[in-house]
């Protein structure tokens, strides 16, 4: 499938005009039917049938920005237990697993008092029944038996992302099973079960020593957010700290799944070979046994505006990294989409400013990059850059040459060669994006979800086409200024930089 097909115009030629794209909204608008359950639940249908194929995303509005304080890791870890089944699929005698499930939790808690206690003789008695007891309940689980009646039926792609922001469970299927995907989808979010939670907090920790605490750039990464903000939980990591992970319970999953996935804060989107109809109707039958619930509650902490430069320094057993980051607005702030053309100006490819002077020219770096809603950009989020230093060159060298590409966006002009490039290039990378089923459903669901709208996709479309050499210096000298700035520097152990 195409773009160019579903659309009626090519990318390419969207990418390179810089006419108003409403024809190609109302042409878009004809093949979307969106509608509300009564109990708050939104769906987006996009119609292309192009090939017997259906894409679903389903879109939970919530992310690590939500978890309670000491629960941090709850969203992640709630992701990776959503494939776990219900009380018919994963399991070989429910009624039985349940009571274990149950012993299991008891005697965490007990571990738990023993360790505050101190009290050795206790711990090594109930660590021997929990593992007899888990082994028990391990034995009555049916093993990926959601992904295997997927993939039985013909479905591709089961996955789901966690993000700071949101969480998002996607598949494909053959356009007959549809109801088979209300079904199983319904199901999961409508009784899960939480089983192997032990098991997988293994699993987790474990991506968690690999992605952070053996990364030296993941660890910079976990301190600089750290530094950056101050109130904002953008400051945490999605992954959750290793204490937080360590001490959750299934309690805390299940409190956390009441009060987050609620009909109201779930937006599906399918697309595909597809009769808006029959979507409606079976999404009644199933999603509609879905009880009417309060709204979640959103996030309050305000992050305060930053009144002076803030910089760290680790020292790790690696090759130098620089970063360098700024405080920016949230997507749906008007002057969102200047910052993503900053990015590309600078670092979008070999032809990028900062590869350009600091890879090829001046080589002292093998890498150097920059982007806008780091996190997230759901809330007001960062613009970050970060180089890996090349050998035998020091990190003052990378922020000294990063920082004068920074600062000549103030005082020179973009050519409007060079902003037509960019501008392409962010089309042309948005449209690649939607260029599947899968790819466009995600996105519905994410604009719908983020920014009230799925329409607001062509408002960013374009405002991109607006944006000027006058906004990106206004933008580039009110954000890249000292009291805005973050510094993060990784040293090697023995660099005395």
């Amino acid at each position: 499938m195409t773009i160019g097909l579903l659309w009626g115009f090519t990318p390419n030629a969207m990418a390179d005009s810089e006419t108003s794209i409403q024809p190609y909204v109302s042409g878009f608008k004809e093949r979307i039917t969106e509608f509300h359950l009564a109990n708050g639940m939104k769906f987006i249908v996009l119609e292309n049938h192009e090939a017997p194929v259906v894409s679903f995303a389903t879109y939970a509005n919530v992310g690590a920005v939500d978890e309670p304080v000491g629960k941090t890791g709850v969203a992640h870890f709630l992701e990776h237990l959503a494939f776990k089944g219900t009380k018919t699929i994963g399991t070989k005698d429910y009624t039985a697993e349940k009571r274990l499930l149950k012993r299991l939790d008891q005697i965490f808690a007990q571990i738990k008092q023993a360790k505050a206690a101190g009290n050795q003789g206790k711990l090594e008695e109930l660590t021997q029944e929990f593992n007899q007891v888990e082994s028990q309940a391990n034995s009555l689980v049916k093993q990926n038996d959601y992904g295997e009646i997927v993939e039985t039926a013909g479905g591709v792609g089961l996955n789901a992302t966690t993000s700071a922001d949101y969480t998002n469970y996607f598949y494909s299927f053959p356009a007959n099973k549809l109801e088979l995907w209300m079904s199983l989808e319904s199901e999961r979010f409508l009784e899960p079960v939480f089983r192997e939670f032990y098991k997988e907090k293994q699993v987790i920790l474990e991506e968690r020593r690999l992605r952070t605490d053996n990364s030296p750039i993941g660890k910079t990464i976990e301190v600089f957010l750290d530094t950056a903000f101050s109130v904002h939980p953008y400051k945490r990591p999605t992954i959750g700290y290793n204490e937080d992970i360590l001490n959750l319970t299934r309690d805390d999953i299940q409190d956390f799944f009441d009060t987050y996935y609620t009909p109201n804060n779930l937006t599906i989107a399918i697309a595909g070979d597809v009769n808006p109809r029959q979507v409606k109707k079976l999404a009644r039958v199933y999603f509609g046994r879905f009880p009417k619930k309060p709204k979640p509650p959103t996030v309050i902490a305000s992050e305060p505006p930053q009144t002076e430069t803030k910089e760290v320094t680790i020292n790790l057993p690696t090759q130098p990294w620089y970063l360098e980051g700024y405080h920016i607005p949230a997507l749906t702030d008007p002057d969102y989409v200047v910052y993503e053309v900053i990015g590309d100006i600078l670092s979008n490819g070999r032809t990028s400013r900062l590869y350009q002077l600091l890879v090829e020219k001046q080589q002292i770096a093998l890498t150097a990059q920059g982007f806008s809603g780091f996190p997230g950009d759901k809330y007001p989020n960062m613009m970050l850059f970060y180089a890996l230093t090349a050998p035998g060159k020091s990190v003052e060298e990378v922020g000294g040459a990063l920082r004068e590409q920074i600062e000549l966006l103030k005082t020179e002009p973009v050519t409007e060669a060079e902003l037509n490039r960019v501008k392409t290039q962010i089309k042309a990378n948005l449209l690649d994006s939607m260029d599947s089923n899968s790819g466009m459903a995600k996105i519905l669901a994410e604009y719908e979800a983020k920014t009230g709208s799925w329409r607001n996709i062509f408002r960013d479309l374009e405002a991109l086409a607006a944006v000027d050499s006058q906004d990106i210096q206004r933008v580039a000298r009110s954000t890249f200024i000292p009291e805005n700035r973050t510094i993060a520097k990784l040293l090697s152990v023995n660099s005395k930089q």
